[in-house]
C-alpha cells in the first residue's frame, strides 16, 4: 500500500502567497519520480528540481504520467516520493489502485490534476495520496509539496536561515549581522544564533564579549560528531534569546573547506533554533557561495562608493538568478557620510541595482568605535541611538516579523500586582 502521510487541499483554491513572506523548509535526501502528461507540467517539476530547497533531493523526469509509472514500476524500487500528473477521474483512481499493487510501503505519493472536486480528494485520501495539487502548476508549487511532505505538523518549526555578507571589506558587515541577530534576539524575542563564519579573523567573540573555549571549528573539523547535543555544547550564552557559535580567530591552522562543509551544521542548527544568522567572511568560494544560495535570505552590505556598488549588482544578480522562487536579496548602506569622501548616492545605487537599500547607516566613529571596543552592541551603548532603529527595521524584514508589543501599564497595574503577589 501506498503509506499515508501529510493531506492538503484546498476547495476553493486561493491565491498562494506571494514568495516574499513564504517560508518553505527544505527537503532532506530523498529520491523524486515525476510522471508528467504535458511539457508545461513537466518544465514546472524541472524548474523545481534547480531550487536550493530541493537540493539535496534526487528528481527524474519521465512523460507518459500514470501509465508509464505504473509500468516503471513493475522492475524496480519505488523512490521515496512520485510526483504524478493525471487529468481524469476514473483513470486516476483506477490508476492509484494498480500502482498501490507494486508500490513499496513507504512511498509518497503527490497527484498533480485538473478536478477541483472534494469527493475526489476523500477518495485519494482513502488511498494514501499525500498530496493533491490543482494545475496548472508552477515550480513553487510543486517545490511546498514535496518539501512539506518532510515538515509534519507536530514536528517543531525548521529554523530561519539569515546570511548576511559584505560587498567589500571593512565595510562593516559583522557589526551589522551582530547588531541586527541582537535585535532580532532582544526585539522580537525570537530565539537566535550567530555563527561566525570567518574562522580564521571572525570578531563575534570580541563583539559580544565572548571567549568560548570551543566553537564552530571544532563542529566543521567534526562533521561525525554533529548532532543536535553535540552543537548545544559548542554554543556560548549571550543573553536569554542569543546564542553564539564562536570562531576561533587563530592561525594556528589552514581553513581550507570543501562546498559542503558547513552542511551538517546548518541542518542541526535549523533543527534546533528558529533563527540563525549567517555571519559570511568577504571571500568567494564553494563554501560561501553554497551557503549564500542555500539561506532563506540574505543581506548585502555595502559602502556608498563604486567598487561596492559593482560587487552588490554582481552578488545582487548572482543570487537572485540563483534563487529564483526566493525574494530577491536584500541590501543595505553602510558608513554613510564620511567627511570629504565622495559617495555614490542611495538613489544612483538604487538605480543600477534596481532595488532601494533596506536603510543607510550614518558613519558614526564614536559610538561604533565603542561599542566594538568594549565588546557591546549599540543599544547597550546608547539605548536611544538612530542606528537602533534602523538595525530593527532590518530584523523585520528578514524574519517577517513585526516588534513584539509591550503591554501598555494603566493606573490599576500596581494594585493588580499587589493582588497577584497575595
Amino acid at each position: 500500500m501506498i503509506s499515508y502521510a501529510r493531506q492538503t487541499h484546498e476547495e476553493q483554491p486561493a491565491a498562494a502567497p506571494p514568495p516574499v513572506e513564504e517560508h518553505i523548509a527544505p527537503a532532506p535526501r530523498v529520491s523524486v519520480q515525476a510522471f508528467c502528461e504535458t511539457v508545461e507540467t513537466a518544465a514546472a517539476v524541472q524548474s523545481a528540481g534547480e531550487d536550493r530547497r530541493l537540493g539535496k533531493a534526487h528528481l527524474k523526469i519521465q512523460m507518459g504520467g500514470m501509465a508509464a509509472a505504473i509500468e516503471a514500476y513493475r522492475s524496480a524500487p519505488t523512490p521515496n516520493v512520485i510526483v504524478l500528473e493525471s487529468d481524469g477521474r476514473n483513470d486516476l483512481l483506477g490508476g492509484l489502485d494498480q500502482l498501490a499493487t507494486v508500490c513499496d510501503a513507504g512511498t509518497r505519493v503527490v497527484v498533480i490534476g485538473r478536478i477541483n472536486d472534494v469527493t475526489l480528494y476523500r477518495e485519494l485520501v482513502r488511498r494514501g495520496v499525500s498530496d493533491y495539487v490543482l494545475a496548472p502548476v508552477g515550480a513553487i508549487d510543486v517545490v511546498r509539496s514535496i518539501c512539506n511532505l518532510f515538515s509534519a505538523p507536530e514536528a517543531k518549526a525548521v529554523g530561519r536561515i539569515i546570511a548576511v555578507v559584505g560587498a567589500k571589506g571593512g565595510v562593516g558587515a559583522s557589526t551589522i549581522s551582530h547588531n541586527v541577530a541582537w535585535a532580532i534576539a532582544r526585539d522580537l524575542a525570537m530565539d537566535a544564533v550567530v555563527a561566525d563564519l570567518d574562522l580564521a579573523f571572525g570578531t563575534a567573540g570580541l563583539d559580544y564579549n565572548q571567549d568560548p573555549p570551543q566553537g564552530i571549528a571544532d563542529a566543521v573539523f567534526s562533521p561525525d560528531r554533529v548532532d543536535t547535543a553535540f552543537i548545544d555544547r559548542l554554543l556560548s550564552k549571550c543573553t536569554d534569546h542569543l546564542s553564539l557559535l564562536a570562531a576561533p580567530a587563530t592561525l594556528d591552522r589552514v581553513y581550507d573547506f570543501g562546498t559542503d562543509a558547513f552542511d551538517s551544521v546548518f541542518d542541526t542548527l535549523r533543527s534546533t533554533m528558529p533563527c540563525i544568522v549567517l555571519d559570511v567572511p568577504h571571500q568567494w568560494s564553494g563554501w560561501t557561495k553554497r551557503a549564500l544560495i542555500g539561506a532563506d535570505d540574505i543581506l548585502i552590505v555595502a559602502a556608498p562608493d563604486l567598487a561596492n556598488l559593482r560587487n552588490t549588482k554582481n552578488l545582487f544578480d548572482l543570487l537572485k538568478a540563483a534563487r529564483p522562487n526566493d525574494r530577491p536579496p536584500l541590501y543595505c548602506l553602510n558608513q554613510v557620510g564620511v567627511p570629504k569622501r565622495p559617495e555614490i548616492a542611495a538613489a544612483e545605487f538604487a538605480k543600477a541595482i534596481e532595488s532601494q537599500p533596506i536603510v543607510s547607516i550614518p558613519f558614526e566613529p564614536q559610538i561604533f568605535g565603542s561599542a566594538a571596543n568594549n565588546g557591546q552592541m549599540i543599544a547597550e551603548i546608547s539605548a536611544n541611538h538612530r542606528s537602533i532603529e534602523m538595525f530593527l527595521q532590518i530584523a523585520q524584514r528578514l524574519t517577517g516579523r513585526s516588534e513584539t508589543k509591550k503591554q501598555k501599564s494603566s493606573l490599576l497595574s500596581p494594585l493588580i500586582e499587589k493582588l497577584r503577589g497575595k
